[in-house]
């Protein structure tokens, strides 16, 4: 393969990525649909429920960097396929846990599973495709993340029901996985830096992390992603039990709401969204990151509305909501190919890794705690103001409701910190192409 092009097995490759990416969100999600079942017979409360999702995006964080550094020396499709065996596994084993800490520990150890494919992957997808056609590979790629989302919002809630436990969708969901697992572990990998302009040294990096540490746009980007992670898991985990407790539908229903504004948003957002962001890459050489930003400006004014109007018509709430949602999936094909031309191939996974550690340990690990703890303080702020003396699902069902709003804040927040990555931009990315020349010799 000639530097700056398309690898000839790309789109297969690509289309195996896709599908693993799509059960590490659905395996992903299922806590966060049963989470009332598994709130009632534990009797748990809901920063409970919170540390669950904190936990796993904890240990996913911490291990993603060391899994991040043996997918730049290493060879990923033996690392992606021992991760998706492992956490379909564990997911399996939740279905078995037999308490609250239980259920905990096998959470944390599924994290670590899933923390072994997204650096690698996303560093095998920049040595598939040119540059040019990066954010569109990398759209088709994170389609895995709202099919994910939406298969298991829509039929996680049937499971339930037909098998009357919250315990049977986790043990169907391993089969899938561990023989798609088998599939991984004959990919073809390209060279590295083999869809490059400029031939890539094979080398080792010295000071690989010091390296990466001293790009400015992907620290802009790291606090972009931060705020983006906090309200993406904050939605994604409490969404459905702020459906069921304050506008009364069902687990059933619930779920398939939540699957039409985290999930159907997302097929839209990604396809349409990475074709918009290599047009305006072409345009202007910062033109994905402003993107971004406009898309967190009309994400931000969606989801706030939508969660300040009240006890509005459900229909008109999923609807303004969804609206908000699925432009805010414009990150993703934006921001992670933002991350792939500022840092040398050599180094991708590494700052995949560093990226998602921040992501995760200061927004995916703080969102849903931070709302699981403010909505037990609302909760009982609502309790007081009502004269009552004992803890009803009417005051829980304020409480979250109320928490929730620190969403569109944690999206605003996001496109403040957009802005300043799109003003370092062009001069990173000028300097990793110069670095690349003068790494090879003529």
């Amino acid at each position: 393969m000639q530097p700056n092009q398309q690898a000839s097995n790309a789109w297969r490759i690509l289309f195996l990525l896709f599908l693993a990416n799509l059960f590490n969100f659905f395996d992903r999600t299922i806590p966060a649909i049963i989470i009332e079942p598994i709130r009632l017979e534990w009797s748990l409360s809901d920063l409970q429920l919170g540390l669950i999702g904190t936990a796993f995006t904890i240990v996913y964080a911490l291990a993603g960097v060391p899994l991040g550094r043996m997918a730049d020396t290493g060879a990923r499709r033996k690392i992606m396929g021992w991760g998706l065996a492992a956490w379909s596994g564990l997911t399996a084993l939740n279905g078995m846990a037999w308490n609250f800490w239980s259920f905990l520990l096998i959470r944390m150890g599924v994290g670590i599973g899933e923390a072994s494919y997204a650096p690698a992957a996303n560093s095998l997808i920049g040595d598939l495709f040119p540059a040019h056609k990066r954010a569109r590979a990398m759209g088709i790629f994170m389609l895995g993340l709202p099919l994910g989302l939406l298969l298991a919002f829509f039929t996680i809630g049937a499971m339930v029901q037909a098998f009357d436990s919250w315990r049977a969708p986790f043990l169907i969901a391993a089969v899938p996985g561990l023989i798609l697992a088998l599939f991984l572990f004959f990919i073809r990998e390209p060279a590295r830096g083999a869809a490059e302009s400029t031939r890539v040294s094979s080398a080792p990096v010295d000071k690989p992390l010091r390296k990466v540490l001293a790009i400015r746009t992907f620290w802009w980007l790291v606090l972009a992603g931060l705020a983006f992670n906090f309200a993406s898991y904050a939605c994604n985990s409490f969404m459905v039990p702020m459906l069921q407790r304050y506008f009364g539908l069902g687990l059933q229903n619930a779920a398939m709401a939540t699957g039409v504004i985290v999930g159907l948003t997302g097929l839209v957002g990604l396809t349409l969204g990475g074709w918009i962001a290599d047009k305006v890459h072409q345009r202007w050489g910062n033109g994905r990151l402003l993107f971004a930003a406009f898309s967190m400006l009309v994400a931000c004014l969606c989801t706030g509305w939508a969660l300040s109007a009240g006890r509005i018509d459900t229909a008109l709430f999923v609807g303004v909501f969804s609206l908000g949602w699925l432009f805010s999936y414009n990150f993703y094909t934006c921001v992670y190919t933002a991350i792939q031309d500022v840092v040398e191939p050599r180094l991708r996974a590494t700052a995949m890794a560093l990226f998602f550690a921040g992501l995760y340990l200061l927004g995916g690990g703080l969102g849903p705690l931070a709302v699981g703890w403010l909505s037990d303080h609302y909760a009982q702020a609502a309790m007081h103001a009502a004269g009552a003396s004992e803890m009803s699902e009417a005051f829980k069902a304020v409480g979250l409701h109320d928490a929730m709003l620190l969403i569109p804040v944690a999206l605003l927040l996001t496109l403040l910190a957009l802005l300043q990555a799109a003003r370092c931009f062009q001069e990173d990315a000028l300097r990793m192409r110069e670095g690349l020349a003068q790494a090879v010799p003529a």
